[in-house]
């Protein structure tokens, strides 16, 4: 099962990287991009969340494919968990919390990764 939750975490976070890394997929990146506008914050922040959301997944899907040691999957669920805490308080600070229900399915996931 905890690999299940991983795969998905994995999944769920390269792609969210990747748009606010790469800015491919224009719909998604300029609604992201609206609310780290809306917080404040630039397109060089959003930025360095994506750097960090892809550091997790990349940590994640190692230690899921060639078994290293467990530091690794404790630092990737860390990593996951830290950004889902800050998505988590920035839509509750600034928008609905119906706005956060992803970054608070993402925190219960990384969090049973973490202490499983």
């Amino acid at each position: 099962m905890k690999e299940i939750i991983i795969a998905v975490l994995v999944t769920f976070f390269m792609f969210a990287s990747s748009i606010k890394l790469l800015g491919w997929q224009k719909l998604i990146f300029e609604t992201q991009l609206k609310f780290f506008k809306k917080y404040g914050l630039n397109r060089q922040v959003m930025f360095v969340v994506g750097l960090i959301e892809l550091s997790g997944a990349i940590l994640l899907s190692v230690f899921l494919a060639i078994a290293t040691p467990i530091w690794t999957l404790w630092l990737g669920a860390v990593l996951i968990v830290v950004t889902s805490l800050g998505a988590i308080f920035f839509h509750l600070r600034f928008d609905r919390w119906q706005d956060g229900i992803p970054a608070m399915v993402t925190l219960l996931l990384s969090l049973t990764v973490l202490l499983s």
